[in-house]
């Protein structure tokens, strides 16, 4: 939030009036925001920045940042209508038991996350293993509160 309210008169009052002043959430779900850009949203908007994570094969985020979750740098906790796990990725140097943070391959696994490829079992099996976990080949870590840091691919 905007801490000045001198700016908020002079400047982003007027971009919010211009863009109908009525935004108070904004969400982001592509690529990671740079911490400036989101500081700059927050201030400009004065409203909540949200990201999330998620894939076409996931059919909407498998986490997503609270609203009012101040922090930068991470795209929240797991979707209630999935679960989350990180799988150890030996050639890469992850593991999920690496401490403080906890680091592997981001999986999920949910009514939400996808049946499968099109007529194409080779490729769904290669992403989707015999347990049901969707492997993203996403690197992340966990963050305490329970909150994701995507940090490779």
């Amino acid at each position: 939030r905007n801490p000045s309210p001198v700016w908020d008169k002079l400047v982003f009052n007027k971009i919010k009036a211009r863009l109908g002043g009525r935004v108070r959430v904004m969400s982001s779900g592509a690529s990671p925001l740079s911490p400036d850009v989101m500081e700059f949203l927050r201030i400009c908007f004065g409203g909540d920045i949200l990201e999330g994570y998620g894939m076409t094969e996931t059919s909407c985020v498998i986490t997503l940042m609270d609203v009012g979750d101040i922090s930068i740098g991470h795209v929240g906790s797991p979707n209630p209508a999935c679960e989350v796990k990180l799988v150890d990725v030996p050639e890469m140097n992850y593991t999920s038991e690496d401490q403080p943070y906890p680091r592997g391959e981001i999986c999920a696994r949910g009514p939400i996350i996808f049946q499968g490829y099109y007529k194409d079992e080779v490729q769904t099996r290669e992403v989707i293993d015999e347990d049901s976990w969707l492997h993203t080949g996403d690197i992340g870590l966990w963050l305490p509160g329970g909150r994701l840091k995507i940090i490779d691919r």
